[in-house]
């Protein structure tokens, strides 16, 4: 799904032409050159939330005395499949 977003950017010149420049070096127009720094960015942030909600995940099981996985560790876990 496509969206026309009709804002007006102001950018300064000096930040205008190294768009610009950018732009060309990768062969891409200037609309898609921003589109995939948004999206990488934006990437960037759904790996950070996602790190952030496991790390209160193991935290909570912390908090309860017990880790992730009960009383077992990982170790023992791999132990038990090995048999």
């Amino acid at each position: 799904m496509s969206a026309t977003v009709r804002k007006n950017f102001v950018f300064s010149e000096e930040v205008a032409m190294h768009l610009e420049e950018m732009a060309k070096e990768n062969k891409q127009s200037m609309t898609s050159f921003v589109e995939e720094m948004i999206e990488e960015r934006y990437g960037k942030k759904k790996v950070s939330e996602r790190m952030e909600a496991f790390e209160n995940f193991i935290a909570l099981g912390e908090k309860e005395g017990a880790g992730l996985f009960g009383d077992k560790t990982i170790q023992s876990i791999k132990a038990e499949m090995d048999v």
